[in-house]
């Protein structure tokens, strides 16, 4: 559909940004608080560009009042954060840590002195290591109780507060990258075990959404997936069959248990006869159809182009960690699907093919299978950010990237899609995971580098302004 006239965004849009505590915090180890599975991985050689840690991030754990105030001044009207569970529980479990619920209770209440919307997020993939060690994290049905208890912790702490929460960050990407690639802690690739774990991630999302609702019961809730809608290559019958299986293995299969509390029946009918179907209770099927969501949180970056792929085919190939491009390599799996490349999109340093229209096609298939709200949680473009002398960033390629998607969600609120808000990433730069400091994402660009001390200086980029007016016309100067 072409409109001759878009839609206004409604009043109440939440125009935000994001970020996530292991990614900017830094203080890894003061005030109490313990390892996670991150700070642990990220030494061991070669994991990371150029050994880059989180140990200091971006420093935002002593910088937190300079950051909110430019988030003030830009005008956000919600900061998505992260909580780290070990600032919380040091190992995980057993009596909170005073001083880390302290510095979260602040953080919340300087963004609501500017009246800037405190989004929550639960876990960001920085799983408490003592956990890991204790009984393999994610590995084992124990994960499911211990996470609701730190979660409920934090709807007692902080749900007066917090209307927005959202549970997992991306379970499809921690565990893809984590038992799949060995690419992420705890870096094993084990096709059954990746099931098994999602299995149990489902069911703690699940029993979290649940207690939420009798401990918050003003507040809305939902997990963030990182949702790439599938294309086929061709219109050949073989490529719309690959495009099907992609789609219900890559996307179904987790937001079916969100917004259903059951699995796609193909894709069940699949793996069992692969040999890999999580072992699920009864109890676990009625946990899941008890934890259904407010809203689908969507982290969206990219679509993928996916064609026949014969029994002797491609499985998993090489990802770009580097920033060169033409890098990456196809995956997929033999018999089912293999990704192509979209010859009709540019694609950015990091090989993620850059399309706006895919995210109007995803909110629209989202809207149209599952009746939900969107919140879309994440959505930035990552790259080589340079300082002028002057000390100006002209970084005119973001402003671009992100007009093209908001100009998306617009076409999609004229669909007739509930868009709840748009939290960019990120607000500042940030580590992000294996591609160090090199890969800027923020509106503020932050003086750290992998090499050498520098002085962490903020210094506000083209783009800052740029959304800032889009803030101050709720949209109407794109």
């Amino acid at each position: 559909m072409i409109y001759n006239e878009l839609a206004a965004f409604p009043d109440t849009f939440l125009w935000g940004s994001a970020s996530a505590a292991y990614q900017i915090e830094g203080a890894w180890k003061e005030d109490g608080k313990g390892a996670s599975i991150w700070d642990t991985f990220v030494r061991i050689p070669g994991k990371t560009f150029k050994g880059t840690t989180g140990d200091v991030a971006v420093d935002h754990y002593h910088r937190w009042k300079e950051d909110v105030a430019l988030m003030a001044e830009m005008g956000l009207k919600a900061y998505r954060f992260s909580i780290a569970w070990t600032r919380l529980f040091p190992e995980g479990k057993g009596e909170v840590n005073p001083k880390g619920l302290a510095f979260y209770d602040e953080l919340i209440n300087e963004l609501l002195k500017h009246q800037i919307e405190p989004i929550v997020t639960i876990y960001h993939w920085d799983l408490p290591q003592a956990l890991q060690d204790e009984y393999g994290g994610w590995e084992s049905r124990r994960i499911i109780d211990d996470f609701t208890h730190y979660a409920e912790t934090l709807f007692k702490a902080f749900g007066d507060r917090v209307t927005y929460w959202v549970t997992l960050n991306e379970q499809n990407i921690f565990t893809g990258l984590g038992y799949r690639q060995a690419m992420h802690p705890p870096g094993r690739i084990d096709e059954k075990q990746f099931y098994q774990v999602n299995h149990y991630a489902s069911v703690a999302n699940a029993k979290a959404i649940a207690s939420f609702r009798k401990l918050v019961p003003h507040g809305k809730i939902g997990p963030s997936f990182a949702y790439g809608p599938v294309y086929p290559y061709t219109c050949k019958p073989e490529d719309i069959l690959a495009a099907e299986n992609a789609e219900e293995l890559s996307n179904h299969w987790w937001m079916d248990v969100y917004a259903w509390g059951e699995y796609p029946k193909w894709a069940w009918s699949y793996l069992e006869k692969q040999g890999v179907a999580p072992e699920v209770t009864e109890e676990d099927l009625a946990i899941l159809k008890s934890g259904i969501p407010d809203f689908m949180g969507v982290n969206y970056y990219q679509t993928s182009t996916v064609e026949k792929n014969p029994l002797d085919g491609v499985t998993s190939g090489k990802f770009n960690t580097s920033g060169k491009k033409g890098t990456s390599e196809a995956t997929g799996t033999p018999g089912v699907f293999k990704t192509a490349f979209n010859p009709h999109l540019e694609t950015t340093n990091w090989d993620w093919e850059i399309d706006p229209v895919g995210l109007r096609i995803g909110l629209r298939r989202i809207h149209n299978r599952y009746g939900l709200p969107v919140l879309i949680s994440e959505n930035g473009l990552g790259e080589f950010d340079k300082v002028d002398e002057d000390g100006r960033i002209q970084d005119t390629y973001r402003i671009d990237y992100l007009r093209s998607h908001i100009i998306a969600i617009q076409e999609a609120l004229s669909d007739g899609v509930d868009v709840i808000g748009y939290c960019t990433w990120s607000f500042t730069d940030l580590l992000s995971w294996l591609n160090g400091f090199q890969k800027r994402y923020g509106f503020v660009y932050v003086n750290q580098h992998e090499e050498g001390k520098h002085d962490l200086k903020r210094l506000k980029k083209d783009s800052f302004y740029w959304y800032q007016r889009v803030i101050q016309t709720n949209g109407d100067t794109l």
